[in-house]
């Protein structure tokens, strides 16, 4: 800003100077209008300034400069002072408010990087829960259909092992009645009994296999 006050000051200082010029230039050509020629007493024409008039209008003329150089000019300079401090203060103030657009336009960038992660991580986050969830109700479902098969598996040994009981039941009764009718007599209790464990040894042998 210092550098800026110094170049509007000399460039103040040239038009002082300039005005200064052109107000003497003006002096002198209301001083001399047209060379006027004027007539001397033999009729010859002399180009020569009435030195009464000229004097005081140049003297005025310098009068005029210098007030015109010490009232006229510092209102002119320090309009251009203005002038510049406001095109400084405009420029600062473009400034500011670039550099608030690009934090903005930053701080927007991040935040929806950062939405943009939160929503990929929900995401994957629901993906594997899914995942999990359908792994857990696989080996449930498993567990469930292993237990299953394992009762219909007791069951059946359970009716098997009666069914076969009930039969081994049968087949000794049904051998004591053919043996007694094959011998003819009734058979003793001993040997009655050692026919039935016969059977039902061969009937455990017969479930074995």
């Amino acid at each position: 800003m210092a550098k800026g006050g110094y170049s509007v000051n000399k460039r103040a200082h040239r038009a002082a100077a300039s005005l200064a010029a052109v107000a003497a230039g003006v002096g002198l050509t209301f001083a001399f209008p047209a060379l006027a020629f004027a007539e001397s007493k033999e009729g010859v024409a002399v180009i020569l300034p009435d030195m009464v008039e000229f004097i005081p209008m140049v003297v005025a003329f310098i009068v005029l400069a210098i007030i015109l150089g010490k009232f006229g000019w510092p209102k002119f300079n320090d309009m251009l002072e203005k002038r510049e401090a406001t095109i400084a203060e405009s420029l600062r103030k473009s400034e500011e408010a670039r550099a608030e657009s690009e934090r903005v336009l930053a701080e927007y960038q991040k935040e929806l990087a950062e939405a943009k992660a939160q929503a990929a991580k929900i995401v994957a986050d629901a993906k594997q829960m899914g995942e999990t969830l359908k792994a857990d109700l696989s080996a449930q479902a498993q567990q469930e259909a292993a237990a299953i098969v394992e009762k219909a598996r007791a069951a059946i040994e359970v009716e098997k092992r009666a069914a076969l009981a009930e039969l081994q039941g049968s087949i000794a009764d049904i051998s004591v009645d053919v043996a007694s009718r094959l011998v003819g007599t009734d058979l003793s209790d001993d040997e009655h009994r050692k026919i039935i464990e016969r059977y039902v040894n061969e009937a455990g042998s017969f479930d074995a296999n």
